[in-house]
């Protein structure tokens, strides 16, 4: 017993209580928007809040205490990775009790993939379902998209509270630079930039041909890279100017947003030299060259239109958005293969975008040619660099154990759901669309289709898929390691 870890349970729930209040602030926007539309869900969304409110303000109250304002690492993983638990769970309520969603484990599922910004729904016609519903399962991804805990954080120096271990657990990918040596100014920072970008698509979208209310919703899909609509047709249901302005803010949205933030500092240099930034626009503009011309060739459409539908879906795909113009599974091979291939890609760290990450590609890659060029070299020693820096040879280790662990991961969860009795390509498309974020995979979840026919433990299984890839893999996997209990 003696190597057992203490853990800090007071400081655990005094955190999540302050997650959940929060989560309750952001839901009580939704009671405003069922009475501006005169709606019957103001009580569900009364209740619903009620529930939340109570049960953050208990958490938080309670442990009010200077003990549980102290924590380490261990804490960190284990609030993270219930923090999203707990989120999902109780953003499942207002689907429940508007019977919107009957069904607990599709109302849950529906919840996940919001607040980790997956985009894979259960819903059959969307439309149905009232605008205050609608609101929610969009304000779902918003939260999501930047984290409420990277909002907490943004707090936690107000409330006296080190927030350094939950940043660095929850913001998502290898931040390469940094933005100021305070953490919770860093967190205030991305959040006034995430802000901005969504007031600025909503702006543009609206001047379109969208309504107030879609493009409030469509702006909380985009910049969070979600891709929840309120059309049964996504994006298709609207002209080539809306399609044109989201493909700018989902590529916007896949940068990393200490990026956004060096571009407003007027710190272009740190933004043009960064590697990660070429590599990313380089796949889109690549793989949206291949697929316009395999469209153009293939269809005999117009070349703006097939630049057009190439480009919103490549952007959509790498972003881990999942928004859709078309059914790509009707494209030709060669491009469906490309799209497939980018759900494996993803977007920046430090963005909202799911999957990998590019920056880990752009390691794997000079790892590759460094290792040929060592062989051709004897006993020569060739650094790693980023951005011209040699890169620390433990990131470099902890970058390919990721992306092999993520790929035995994808392996497992596909035999899973074929054991389970789905089918090949919709078993490797969902598991794979899910631990990316991405929404949309393959067979029967393309983009014209949905996760309603999948079975109740498949639909587990990829709820644990979409956490795990939204948690980056460690942040929940090494809570279930012996060592992590360990002193």
């Amino acid at each position: 017993m003696g190597n057992q870890v203490k853990i800090n349970i007071r400081g655990i729930i005094h955190i999540l209580g302050i997650v959940l209040v929060l989560e309750g602030v952001f839901m009580t926007s939704c009671i405003i928007v069922s009475m501006i539309y005169h709606e019957k869900d103001i009580k569900t969304f009364f209740l619903a809040t009620t529930i939340l409110l109570l049960s953050g303000l208990v958490c938080w109250k309670l442990t009010n205490t200077n003990r549980s304002k102290t924590f380490g690492i261990r804490e960190s993983f284990i609030i993270v990775s219930l923090a999203w638990f707990l989120m999902s769970l109780f953003g499942a309520f207002p689907y429940l009790f508007s019977f919107s969603i009957p069904s607990f484990t599709d109302a849950l599922f529906e919840s996940v993939s919001g607040f980790t910004t997956t985009g894979s729904s259960i819903l059959i016609d969307i439309e149905a379902l009232s605008h205050g519903m609608l609101y929610w399962r969009s304000l779902t991804h918003w939260i999501g998209g930047m984290g409420i805990v990277v909002l907490a954080v943004a707090l936690l120096p107000f409330l006296k509270i080190e927030g350094v271990l939950l940043f660095n657990n929850e913001a998502s990918g290898i931040m390469q630079e940094k933005l100021h040596p305070r953490i919770g100014n860093v967190a205030k920072r991305l959040w006034i930039i995430y802000v901005g970008l969504t007031l600025t698509e909503t702006l543009m979208l609206w001047a379109g041909d969208m309504e107030l209310f879609d493009a409030v919703c469509h702006s909380f899909g985009t910049i969070a890279t979600g891709g929840f609509s309120t059309k049964n047709k996504s994006i298709a249901e609207y002209s080539s100017y809306v399609q044109y302005v989201i493909t700018a803010f989902m590529i916007l949205s896949g940068i990393n947003f200490t990026l956004h933030y060096f571009a407003l500092k007027r710190q272009f240099k740190k933004v043009f030299h960064n590697e990660e930034l070429k590599y990313y626009l380089l796949f889109i503009f690549g793989f949206t060259l291949v697929i316009t011309i395999q469209l153009f060739s293939r269809f005999h459409t117009g070349l703006e239109e097939a630049f057009r539908r190439a480009i919103f879906q490549v952007a959509s795909i790498i972003t881990a958005t999942g928004f859709a113009t078309d059914d790509y599974l009707l494209w030709p091979n060669l491009s469906l293969l490309l799209i497939f291939l980018l759900m494996f890609v993803g977007a920046s760290a430090g963005s909202t975008g799911g999957g990998i990450k590019v920056i880990r590609h752009v390691f794997l890659f000079k790892k590759i040619r460094a290792s040929f060029r060592q062989q051709m070299h004897g006993t020569a020693i060739i650094p790693i660099k980023i951005n011209n820096n040699p890169a620390d040879p433990r990131i470099v280790h902890s970058v390919l154990s990721f992306i092999a662990i993520y790929l035995l991961t994808f392996l497992t969860g596909s035999l899973i759901m074929v054991f389970l009795g789905v089918d090949f390509h919709t078993s490797i498309g969902s598991v794979i669309t899910c631990m990316g974020g991405i929404g949309p995979g393959l067979g029967d979840v393309g983009p014209v289709g949905n996760f309603s026919g999948i079975p109740q433990t498949g639909k587990w299984l990829l709820m644990f898929m979409m956490l795990v890839g939204r948690l980056e893999l460690f942040s929940i996997f090494v809570i279930f390691t012996p060592q992590f209990w360990k002193n």
